[in-house]
């Protein structure tokens, strides 16, 4: 089996290095095309107006100047382009990939792409706590991810499906087990726009999140309460995003 491993945090970063050597638990045959700097948060951008620089960092790991769509394009149709991967793999994200972050993750964007190319793919995540921010718990990835891939890939993903795969923030031990979820909603009032000045009196802004007073209770079932509940969460999410229920009530409105 040859696998692709892409990321969104770029091509030094250590979650990088926790999917290949999952990926080789899987097989020998691994690839890695990793953008040569952090895209968080590109969500699924291709690039178009700029050229993509490839620079080959070691034996089958490249770096792209790019997005991890990017990535997952220049690896499947030009460096893999005679022999195509059959799995590709997208993470580990620094940080869980949960709720509405599966419409902003460059991470899920790679595996989204992997999937739009046909092959079957899946997105990892570590989730980590404020304690563990700056030391994010790698080793429960590296223990659940091999046999969680071993059975999302026996079960057979279907063509228009990613897998988003999220490990809690806790240690292997905690673990109590393994969950296939749905797609969670949290509440967004943490978001919030940062204005400062620079050197020159001029404003400018950041994006930011805040914490909130009264943490929202997950509804059962979601990624988000697994999560919560030291359980690994998969996820299956379709390319097809047509919602059929309301297609039919609007097409009875414009009767």
């Amino acid at each position: 089996m040859r696998i692709l491993c892409t990321n969104d945090d770029g091509i030094h970063a250590p979650g990088l290095k926790i999917v290949e050597e999952i990926a080789r638990a899987l097989s020998d045959d691994v690839w890695v095309v990793a953008p040569e700097l952090d895209q968080s948060g590109v969500s699924h951008s291709l690039s178009l107006n700029d050229p993509l620089r490839l620079r080959e960092v070691g034996p089958r790991h490249f770096a792209v100047r790019g997005t991890p769509t990017d990535c997952v394009i220049m690896g499947a149709r030009h460096i893999l382009a005679d022999h195509p991967p059959d799995l590709v793999l997208s993470g580990i994200n620094k940080g869980r990939n949960v709720a509405e972050d599966v419409v902003y993750s460059g991470t899920i964007a790679g595996a989204l792409e992997g999937t739009i190319l046909g092959f079957p793919s899946v997105a990892l995540s570590q989730e980590f706590s404020m304690e563990t921010r700056h030391a994010p718990l790698w080793d429960t990835a590296l223990k659940f991810g091999p046999d969680v891939l071993r059975k999302v890939i026996a079960a057979g993903v279907p063509k228009n499906t990613v897998i988003n795969v999220n490990f809690p923030a806790c240690v292997p031990d905690q673990v109590k087990g393994v969950l296939v979820t749905r797609q969670g909603k949290r509440n967004q009032g943490f978001l919030r726009v940062d204005e400062r000045r620079d050197g020159r009196g001029n404003p400018y802004f950041w994006i930011g999140f805040e914490r909130v007073a009264v943490v929202d209770i997950p509804a059962e079932g979601t990624d988000l309460a697994a999560l919560a509940a030291h359980f690994v969460s998969v996820t299956p999410l379709r390319l097809d995003r047509t919602d059929d229920e309301f297609s039919e009530a609007l097409t009875m409105a414009m009767k």
